[in-house]
């Protein structure tokens, strides 16, 4: 693949790794566990973080080294959280471009947010009901609702094509605030950089790196979306990676809050 290789000083040539869709899915999955247990563990579970004021857990982790380190672990963790968001918003695209079922695909991801609402708020919040956030699936289905109505419109041309495509993602926006969905307005600018620059890959890379910075460590993630090779070809069955999340966040939920 000429696209993947790069001849550098003395003639030796670099290959980039080829990356599945699936190596993609692991990767993100993977980085969303050690955030999860960063929170739900670390902060909620280990440190009781909700108990402190940020005067008074300074003044604690000054008198204990302890909790200063387990603090410490917790932002680390959270911080490699951050890459799997732009990795995630590509894959929804991704499956957006590819599925041959839209409102399957929909209504699958509806499902999957319905029913991590409470194991989302018992990892993140400690608690069976908590309104204060929700979980990222309503994000993601705010933004594959967002990609149909862009793709509707996706041939106006001129001010008035643009006016409506801002329009489009304006409301996803104000949708994802009104719902307070995790990752709301990063998830929604990174879907729309990635569907409407789809084919302008430095475009969309450079736009995708500053969105995610927020998350400080996001523009890592796309060292592997840059190296993916297009194929879809799941070694993990699909509905293993929806199952995922809802599952994870109940048995962190559980352990932080019955059993530590």
């Amino acid at each position: 693949d000429i696209m993947n290789m790069t001849t550098g000083r003395r003639g030796i040539v670099w290959k980039t790794p080829d990356i599945t869709a699936d190596g993609l899915k692991m990767f993100a999955c993977i980085a969303m566990l050690i955030q999860t247990i960063g929170i739900a563990v670390i902060e909620k579970g280990l440190i009781h973080l909700d108990q402190y004021t940020q005067d008074s857990l300074n003044q604690a982790m000054a008198q204990d080294s302890r909790l200063m380190t387990l603090a410490g672990i917790g932002s680390i963790m959270q911080l490699i959280g951050g890459m799997a968001i732009p990795v995630f918003t590509f894959l929804l695209v991704e499956g957006f471009r590819n599925t041959s079922d839209y409102k399957k695909y929909l209504l699958l991801m509806v499902l999957t947010a319905v029913i991590s609402e409470i194991p989302y708020d018992l990892a993140v919040g400690g608690k069976i009901m908590d309104w204060s956030s929700q979980n990222a699936m309503v994000t993601m289905s705010i933004c594959l609702i967002m990609l149909k109505c862009l793709d509707i419109f996706k041939d106006g041309s001129g001010f008035t094509g643009g006016l409506v495509r801002m329009l489009i993602v304006l409301a996803a926006v104000v949708w994802v605030s009104l719902f307070r969905a995790e990752y709301g307005l990063c998830m929604v600018l990174l879907t729309a950089v990635f569907y409407v620059f789809y084919t302008q890959n430095i475009l969309k890379t450079v736009l995708g790196c500053i969105i995610s910075l927020v998350y400080i460590t996001g523009p890592l993630s796309f060292y592997g979306i840059w190296c993916y090779n297009g194929e879809r070809k799941d070694r993990i069955n699909k509905y293993v990676y929806y199952a995922f999340y809802p599952v994870h966040l109940l048995v962190l939920g559980v352990i932080a809050k019955y059993v530590l």
